[in-house]
């Protein structure tokens, strides 16, 4: 480029901007000045953190962080190489075994991230005459990793079984040779669990392989915590799982891809992310190790977490929010319309004035006319916590509508 076509492009990009921030859009990030928690610090003041994914509360759990500390003098600080390089060290393998045993899979397989994993997985197994039939409300990681394939591709309205059906029998009478359906175990912009039972009796009528992305699960949903498929009834009939450790998992990062030997030693030899990404670090290693350990036996946390969640949800309902319905920690406070965007705004700033943390989504993030606030809640919570927070959502909407 021309210094003058650098002009030019860089003007280009800040009237986008501006159109974004005009419209109400723009995503302004808040600084942290201590760990992550259920109660932080920003540089104005102490507050009520309900938009972490710190779902079981581990993200700063004692002996999450003194495992990370003891590898980073045991283990090092980097890899400084890819896996099959001089990247693996014994306790990545420990990992591994220790996630897939806890989902019921015979192996899994580390990845920088669970956007890496959904980015790696498809193009190794699905091809030209393969389709792939996907929820329409599938994770951004999905999309793009199903766009990396030169499968056929297909969608599919939100949990709508006509449709997934109508899409499968449209794939098979293409003569498909491979068919995958492909759907996120919880949709995170609603809360909403995906219905696995009737997809695995639809993957069993048309032969298709069952992909669940259980990023918002592993850990916490399900009598054990290992995810939507317990949770459903489906452990033996899921296929592939892809998850996060950067959520329920002590939420730091790292993701990885679960199931069957053959699928996760074809991972290592063909999976572009893995392959051409340095090893997930040492440190965070250890300490996922040791948040699989705690989810084993978080029964107390995660009742914690189920009571904090329905004590949200009544409360958020008596005093007249809308909220989509479900029994998930994600709950989706709504402000629809074509001004819902700068009012879920207005009164996110407004309850971070009020020592409450939330965030406002509005598109691209979501559709149009559909913007909201996303409450997490947490195991770290306590029941004052959650008073506290839907007293801001009251007190807040006030002062805003004063304002109008």
């Amino acid at each position: 480029m021309t210094r003058d076509a650098v002009k030019t492009f860089v003007a280009d990009v800040a009237a986008e901007l501006a159109e974004i921030d005009d419209a109400g859009l723009t995503k302004r990030e808040r600084e942290l000045t201590t760990a992550q928690s259920a109660h932080i610090a920003t540089p104005g003041g102490d507050a009520l953190n309900f938009c972490a994914n710190n779902y079981l509360g581990l993200a700063n759990e004692p002996s999450i962080v003194a495992a990370a500390r003891e590898a980073l003098d045991t283990w090092g600080f980097g890899m400084a190489s890819v896996r099959f390089i001089c990247g693996t060290q014994t306790q990545h393998r420990k990992l591994e075994e220790s996630i897939a045993d806890y989902l019921g899979m015979s192996d899994a397989i580390l990845f920088s991230s669970c956007f890496d994993a959904n980015g790696g997985l498809f193009e190794v197994f699905f091809g030209p005459e393969d389709a792939i039939v996907s929820d329409a409300l599938n994770h951004a990681s999905l999309i793009d990793g199903i766009r990396l394939t030169k499968a056929k591709r297909l969608r599919y309205a939100n949990a709508d079984m006509g449709q997934l059906r109508a899409r499968l029998q449209e794939a098979k009478d293409a003569g498909a040779r491979r068919i995958g359906i492909v759907t996120d175990g919880v949709f995170s912009m609603d809360g909403y669990y995906a219905p696995l039972e009737e997809i695995c009796d639809l993957a069993d009528e048309f032969g298709a392989i069952v992909i669940v992305d259980d990023s918002h699960a592993t850990g916490f949903v399900g009598e054990h915590g290992r995810g939507t498929h317990e949770l459903l009834g489906v452990m033996d009939r899921v296929d592939i799982i892809t998850g996060t450790l950067g959520k329920a998992l002590g939420g730091a990062s790292g993701g990885f891809v679960a199931g069957q030997r053959e699928v996760v030693d074809l991972l290592r030899q063909r999976a572009r992310p893995y392959l051409f990404s340095n090893a997930v670090a040492p440190s965070v290693v250890a300490g996922s190790l040791r948040a699989v350990e705690l989810a084993r036996t978080a029964d107390d946390a995660r009742a914690q977490l189920k009571r904090n969640t329905q004590l949200f949800r009544s409360l958020m309902a008596d005093a007249g929010f809308e909220i989509l319905p479900g029994s998930h920690p994600i709950t989706a406070v709504m402000f629809p319309g074509p001004d819902g965007a700068r009012l879920a705004t207005q009164i996110a700033d407004a309850m971070l004035e009020r020592g409450v943390y939330v965030i406002a989504f509005s598109y691209p993030v979501v559709p149009k006319g559909k913007a909201r606030i996303r409450v997490q809640l947490s195991a770290g919570h306590s029941e004052a916590d959650v008073r506290a927070c839907v007293q801001a959502f009251i007190d807040a909407r006030d002062a805003v509508g004063d304002e109008h």
